[in-house]
């Protein structure tokens, strides 16, 4: 689950992180006050949206007057934010935060991610902060200080200050880097977090350590434990038919093809859209419906791949393994009944009981096209949508 920026920056501030002074609005009345409560003579105006690029995309301005702060609270608020990592539709922006603006004298990035070939927790850094950290790794992979956490330990301060007189850090800054540091592994470690990044870490002129940007993405699967963080969703910010499929424990993601595809197993989803895309075809969707998928779980696969307006035929790619291929196959049937597909459809079944549940599909009312080998199901569905 991602969270706001300025969410990050609440868990950062707790943690006694420094960030620079800001305030979150929803409305242009509420710009002018803001200015003033937060002082100073330059601000930067944010849009809190779940994307980053958000600079590039013109969510991140810096307001030399008020009056420029309240013109473009009035530009980006309730507006599409589009970036180079949303769609075309962008996302919405229903909050600014404006913060007072900084003496940049250095950017630098920090981070910490699970590397699952060390299997570690790893600490992320580099000097070229306030770029793409990917695009640093990928052409200056010298850059980038890496350095993995004993699982079996914790991490310490001479670690910190390791990794802080690597990035050419004075003794002042590295005292604020070490409680920087420290602060971002216990938001790791206690919140079960994914990835966790500031991006740009500036060093000001004034000698102090802010943290300007502020990045979390936290596990799914350990939500249940943590209520706080659980109550910073924001679902207007995620695409509505993935959230609708997240309550019926569907892995679900809009694509832009034409071929909807109903899986089980992430693995042989992968597998089944690029023998789509090999075979002349464009998948419209990733759908997982699980290992231990069910009829009523089937027919809302069908009713949220069929609400895709850009799908033109379905492919449907079970396994069975834990499930058995008849009661898939009645599934359909009771799917297809009830919220009556008009779409062609190509079902391929594998795995205990695949015959008779082919066997049930074909024998049919409904123009089901059945097949046991994936490859010419896959140039059936093809063929169809062409």
């Amino acid at each position: 689950m991602h969270i706001h920026e300025y969410q990050a920056k609440t868990l950062f501030s707790h943690r006694h992180i420094q960030i620079p002074k800001g305030i979150l609005i929803d409305s242009v009345a509420k710009a002018g006050d803001a200015c003033k409560a937060l002082e100073g003579d330059v601000w930067v105006v944010k849009a809190q949206v779940h994307a980053g690029g958000r600079g590039k995309g013109g969510g991140v301005i810096l307001c030399r007057s008020i009056e420029e702060v309240r013109r473009v609270c009035g530009q980006l608020l309730d507006s599409q934010l589009i970036t180079p990592q949303t769609n075309a539709k962008g996302l919405p922006v229903g909050q600014l935060l404006i913060e007072v603006g900084q003496n940049i004298e250095r950017e630098l990035y920090l981070g910490l991610l699970i590397d699952r070939q060390t299997q570690k927790i790893t600490v992320l850094a580099s000097t070229k902060g306030g770029m793409d950290i990917e695009k640093v790794a990928s052409e200056t992979p010298d850059k980038i200080i890496k350095f993995g956490i004993n699982p079996l330990g914790d991490l310490s301060v001479q670690d910190c200050t390791l990794v802080a007189k690597k990035l050419g850090l004075n003794a002042e800054l590295i005292k604020q880097f070490n409680n920087t540091l420290l602060g971002l592994y216990r938001i790791f470690t206690q919140k079960d977090v994914n990835l966790i990044e500031i991006n740009p870490l500036i060093v000001t002129k004034e000698n102090q350590l802010l943290a300007l940007d502020g990045k979390i993405d936290f596990d799914d699967n350990a939500l249940y434990r943590h209520k706080d963080i659980t109550a910073l969703r924001d679902i207007s910010q995620e695409d509505e038919k993935e959230r609708l499929a997240s309550e019926y424990q569907l892995n679900y993601i809009s694509l832009d093809g034409t071929i909807g595809c109903m899986v089980n197993g992430a693995g042989l989803a992968m597998a089944t859209m690029d023998l789509i895309e090999h075979f002349g075809g464009s998948p419209a969707n990733f759908l997982d419906v699980g290992g231990g998928t069910t009829a009523d779980k089937v027919a809302k696969a069908f009713e949220l791949i069929q609400t895709e307006a850009n799908v033109k035929g379905i492919l449907v790619n079970i396994f069975g393994g834990i499930v058995r291929c008849d009661l898939i196959a009645q599934g359909i049937l009771q799917a297809i009944k009830t919220i009556g597909l008009i779409l062609p459809i190509v079902v391929r079944l594998g795995g205990t009981n695949a015959p008779a549940g082919l066997n049930l599909l074909g024998e049919s009312e409904f123009n089901i096209h059945v097949e046991s080998d994936l490859t010419k199901a896959t140039i059936k569905i093809v063929e169809l949508t062409k």
